[in-house]
């Protein structure tokens, strides 16, 4: 029997530490055991912009996405491969609550394991943390890493 178990990471500490609790979850469940590190990069699609403006932004993602996969999912999976962890791994652009969900259902994942939230100030309370939106509306068990 394999499992799958999603984890958010964005190159910060709070996300190591999250990479870290589900690596140790991975060495315990054993080989049969594959992680899914996914960087999701805050990204709306519904901006209203010139052709000029549409097409620097269109650059834009291809430069954030090469800098994601370069300085978060690699160096990760360069890791995880070393202490012989099965991994994979995706940089994603849209509402990273909503994108750990579906892939999390799409790869019929165990669980997602992320970091506390290190959101803060008027947003965070008017708008809600990702982690908090993530809790409230997987559908699979969600490990909050503080």
């Amino acid at each position: 029997m394999s499992a799958t178990i999603i984890v958010g990471v964005d190159g910060s500490e709070a996300g190591n530490r999250a990479l870290s609790y589900a690596k140790r979850l991975a060495t315990l469940i054993g080989s049969e055991c594959e992680l899914q590190l996914i960087c999701v990069v805050e990204w709306s699609p519904y901006t209203f912009q010139t052709t000029e403006e549409n097409a620097l932004r269109k650059k834009q993602k291809h430069i954030e996405t090469q800098n994601a996969q370069e300085r978060v999912i690699n160096p990760a999976l360069d890791s995880l491969k070393e202490e012989g962890i099965k991994a994979s791994g995706t940089v994603k652009f849209g509402k990273a609550a909503t994108i750990l969900n579906n892939i999390a259902v799409e790869s019929n994942a165990e669980q997602i394991v992320v970091a506390r939230s290190t959101e803060q100030g008027l947003s965070a309370r008017v708008f809600g943390s990702v982690t908090a939106s993530l809790v409230m509306s997987a559908n699979v068990p969600v490990t909050v890493v503080s």
